[in-house]
Order: C-alpha cells, then structure tokens, then sequence
C-alpha cells in the first residue's frame, strides 16, 4: 500500500516516535509516505533524526519528509496527526499560573477550566489554519486525527467550521480499562467495556466479564484497592455519588466539578503526590517541561540506544494507527472514539463532541447507539459542553464576551470567583497569550487598557496548594529510566509511582 501521512506537531516526541512505530508494525505499510513538520526547527530535526533510524534499522524502504513548510507536509496526505500544543510551554505556564492568582487551582488545564478555556483559543485558531490548507492541498478525502487538547473544543471547531472529516483520539478509555480490570482481579483483555461521554468526562456505564455485570461491583472494589483508594480519591467519590467511575484521572477529573478544588484547605484531602496526575498543583506542566528538558539535554544518548524495532508485539494502545488500518485493510477496529454525537447520545446536543465506541473498517467509522446516560451523568456532561460551546464559538469568532460566559460557566472558575474577578482574570490571560490570539486583536487593545487604569481588584501571591519544583537535569539523572519514559510517552502517567500519602 502507498499514501501519505503527515505529522502536524512532530517535534512532539512523545506522540510522534511512537505513533510512527505504531503504524510501521502494520506489515502493508512498509511503504507508505511519512512527512513531518512542525515550527521549531530544532525539535523536527531531533525527533527526525531519531524515527529515521527506527525505520533504517527496520529496514523499511521510507525516507522521512521533515520540513517547516506545512503545506507542503500536507500536500496529497490521505491521514493527517496532529499533535501540536499551541503557545507551547511558555503559554501553558501562563494557563495555570495567571488563574492561580485568582485561586483557582489547576492540576493540568488542558481540557477545561481557565488554562483549557484559553488553550482551546489558541489551537483552535492554530486549526482553522490547518483546515484550510487540508482542504486546499491534501487528499480530497483527508482524514485529520487529532491528539491534541482541549480534544472536544478543537474537533467540534475543525468539523463545524474546519471543514475537515475528523475525529479526536484519545488514551483516557484505556487507563481507566486497566484499572477496572485491576481492582477486579481480572486481566484487561477479559473484561469488556462500554464507555460513553465526553472528552474526559467518559463513563465506564457498562463493565462486563463472561457476560456478567460487574458496574456495580467497582465502589467496593475501588475503595478496597490499597494503592488506587488513597491516588483516586476524586474519581471514587464521583463513583459513590453518581454511581460510575469516570476515565479520567483524579488530577483531571477534578478541576472539571466544582466541588473538589475550591478551597485551598480541602484539596490536599482529595489529591495525592506519588504522580502529578492524582491532582498536584500545575502537575503537567511539571511534568512537560521535565520531559522536554530531559530529551533536549539528553538526546544524544538516545541516538546511542536500541532503536525502536517495529511488530505487532511491540504496538501501543493509541487508536491512530488501528484506525488506519481498519480503513486501508478492512480489518475491523473497536475503540472509542471522539466524533460530532448527530444523536448517538440521546440526551446531549446533537453537534457536540462526545467520546462513545466506534467501529472502524473499509466503509469508514460507524458510531452505534448509545442512547441515553444515566441522567446525573448527562448532567454533569451538559455543563462542560457549555462551556466548550462557549469557548468554540468565542475562538472562531474573536468574541471576547462569549469567552468571559466560557469562564464564568465553568464549574471550577464559577465556584472560585465572582463576576469581577472573572472579568479581570480575562483580561490578565489575553493580555499575557497576544502573541498566540490573533483573532482578539481589538479585545485584547481594550483589555490593556483597563490594566493600565490602575483600578484592579487586589489578588493573591499563591502557588497552589500542592505545587512540587520541577526536577533539574541532575535530579532527573539519578533514575534515567524514569526520565527517558516520561519524554517519551505519550501517556506520562501509564506507570505510575506509588502513592505518597
């Protein structure tokens, strides 16, 4: 087989080598087209480097197009990944600290929340452009995967004002699978799921084994398990409350709700320090900006390591390439996956984003029906959706107004802050993100001005409530292992340390 492949995003290492390898373990495509581009020479060029000798070392026939051009990246792709963080660390720091001094306490801030708001402004910006040259230059049935957050806001911006086929991909199903089958003494493979929601806020409505349900058998479970009953505090008291367990991890899942991160006091009792993914204060950005000083620092000895080696023993768990082989072989492809619902969900919007199973093969991807949530379920989804629809509509349009309802509306800002600060905070966060907003030009001139009055409302000097220092080169080299895994996973969290509390 022969098509193209374009990487948006490919100095991302984490997402990009393994995806690469993931794809390249597909017999039929020994020799396909593979073009990378991204917009820091200097992370291209390493990540490169680096996936040219997986494939030469394979002895496979592909020459790596690497190139800043996109569009010429993008030129005849059938497939396109996008995996880009928009703004990149430097706005990410901003997304978690600017809120902080509002109170509001992130753990990651990628998905919703003030840092999620305002990600979702610059990517999907960066993705209206994207879509364009899709449209102008690659394949006339392109397909785009995104990886990229907030996944929801981005795919709901590139299918109803892209327009571009996509569909958002994402590893949350598969943690939490793990951890079912964990706390039920069961290997993952023997128990069958079925997941419906919304980009991290996906729940686990059916867990079966033999045929047997085993739903009702997870708050037990869950609170018995030794290591998962102190790490997953949040997720376990959404469970016993709303009566499923929810894919996402206890850092995440608890800046989406407002009840878990509002006052400073009471957050310790819900998180936990052995990862930052069980909720530590700016956690992921910790953790990304380790992983991108580790492999900037320490590249040349992964040059010197085993290369990748290519096979289906070898495959990670990403939908990416499954879903392409489905689509190029026939091989039928079960996974879930994020798609616009046109009703799959009965009782969320029709043109929202959700996360449900997927069937993938020559005919294309085909989304069964899941008909309605539990109602408290639904609930809790509809808020976020708000939100997303908010902060989609605000980004396309420059719409400052809708961006500041986008806070407001948030469970997590709402419950921290009052209209004023909300107000301000706005004003602070497009200030700081100009250089990455171009759609706010005129909002952003106005918002200057009203910091320059003087007349602020005071805030606060406040780090979090659990914030850890990001490690140095030194202390990183004390345990490589560890080191080189978290550069260069795409999920930092699959194997985690044990609990520190």
């Amino acid at each position: 087989m022969s098509f193209k492949i374009a990487f948006i995003g490919a100095g991302s290492i984490g997402f990009t080598r393994g995806l690469l390898r993931d794809l390249l373990s597909v017999p039929e495509f020994s020799t396909i087209e593979v073009a990378f581009t991204d917009i820091n020479p200097h992370n291209l060029d390493m990540v490169t480097r680096l996936c040219q000798r997986d494939i030469d070392k394979n002895r496979l026939p592909i020459r790596i197009q690497a190139t800043l051009d996109r569009r010429e990246a993008l030129k005849d792709a059938k497939y396109v990944f996008v995996t880009i963080r928009a703004g990149g660390l430097e706005a990410f720091q901003t997304d978690v600290d600017i809120p902080l001094k509002y109170g509001v306490d992130q753990c990651v801030g990628d998905t919703l929340c003030a840092g999620g708001i305002m990600y979702g402004q610059r990517g999907i910006a960066v993705l209206l452009d994207i879509c364009q040259d899709i449209r102008e230059v690659a394949a006339s049935d392109c397909l785009l995967l995104n990886y990229a957050n907030p996944m929801a806001m981005l795919t709901w911006a590139c299918n109803h004002y892209g327009g571009v086929r996509t569909v958002g991909l994402c590893h949350g199903v598969q943690g939490g699978h793990r951890q079912i089958a964990n706390v039920l003494g069961l290997e993952k493979r023997d128990v069958d799921i079925i997941c419906a929601g919304i980009n991290h806020q996906t729940w686990y409505v059916q867990v079966k084994h033999k045929g047997k349900d085993m739903t009702g058998r997870l708050l037990e479970a869950f609170e018995a398990h030794p290591e998962f009953s102190r790490t997953e505090k949040v997720r376990i008291d959404m469970l016993r409350r709303f009566g499923y367990y929810s894919t996402e991890s206890n850092g995440h899942l608890s800046e989406y709700v407002p009840w878990y991160r509002k006052r400073p006091d009471e957050i310790p009792e819900w998180i936990d320090t052995g990862s930052w993914i069980n909720g530590e204060t700016g956690g992921y950005l910790r953790i990304c900006t380790e992983g991108r000083n580790w492999f900037e620092t320490d590249f040349p000895n992964w040059m010197k390591e085993e290369p990748n080696r290519f096979g289906q023993e070898k495959r990670g768990e990403e939908h990416g390439s499954y879903i392409i082989e489905a689509l190029e072989t026939g091989r039928v492809y079960r996974g879930h996956f994020n798609m616009v619902n046109n009703g799959v969900i009965t009782n969320l919007p029709a043109d929202c984003i959700i996360e449900a199973p997927g069937y993938v093969d020559r005919n294309g991807i085909s989304m069964p029906l899941v008909g309605e949530l539990p109602l408290g379920l639904a609930a809790v989804c509809n808020a976020s959706i708000s939100v997303q629809r908010l902060a989609v509509e605000a980004a396309v349009h420059g719409d400052d107004m809708l961006l500041r309802q986008a806070f407001m509306m948030d469970p997590l800002v709402g419950a921290v802050c009052n209209p004023k600060e909300i107000w301000q905070m706005a004003d602070e966060m497009l200030v700081a993100q100009e250089q990455w907003l171009p759609q706010y030009g005129k909002a952003i001139g106005q918002a200057k001005i009203r910091q320059a009055s003087g007349s602020l409302l005071p805030v606060k000097e406040y780090r979090g409530a659990v914030r850890l220092k990001v490690k140095t080169i030194e202390e990183m080299q004390q345990d490589r292992a560890a080191a080189n895994k978290n550069a260069g996973e795409s999920d930092k969290a699959v194997e985690r340390p044990a609990s520190a509390r």
